[in-house]
C-alpha cells in the first residue's frame, strides 16, 4: 500500500499527467478508479477536508449531470456531495492524498506540493 492515491480518470489528460508526475518521481500510488467505484459522501467529505475547499470547488458545473441533478449556484455542499456521490463524474480530476493532505491535480503539477 502506498502513501499515496489518486482519484484517476485514465481518459483525461490531466490525470494521467498527474500519474505520471508522481511515477517519475519513483512513487507508485494506490490508484482509485472513481469513475467505476465511486467514493460515497463521507468520503467525499474526507477529500474536501483534506483539500481545503468547499464541495462547490470540487463539482464539475459543466457535466450534463450537474444539471440532471438539479444544482445550481445556490445548491449547498450537502446537495453538491449528494450529487457527487450518485454521479461521481461530477468530482473534479485528479485529486491526489497523501495522508492528512490532499491536492487537485489541475494543473498537474500541483502535485510537487505533496513531495518531500
Amino acid at each position: 500500500m502506498s502513501d499515496y492515491t489518486i482519484y484517476h480518470n485514465p481518459r483525461c489528460s490531466k490525470s494521467r499527467a498527474a500519474l505520471a508526475l508522481l511515477q517519475d518521481a519513483g512513487i507508485e500510488p494506490d490508484v482509485v478508479l472513481y469513475l467505476e467505484t465511486g467514493p460515497d459522501a463521507d468520503e467525499i467529505r474526507m477529500l474536501l477536508e483534506k483539500l481545503g475547499i468547499s464541495a462547490s470547488q470540487l463539482v464539475r458545473r459543466g457535466e450534463e449531470a450537474y444539471k440532471a441533478a438539479g444544482l445550481g449556484t445556490d445548491s449547498d455542499d450537502a446537495e453538491i456531495i449528494a450529487a457527487m456521490a450518485r454521479h461521481p463524474k461530477l468530482i473534479e480530476r485528479p485529486v491526489i492524498v497523501r495522508g492528512d493532505r490532499a491536492v487537485l491535480g489541475r494543473p498537474p503539477e500541483n502535485v510537487l506540493e505533496l513531495l518531500d
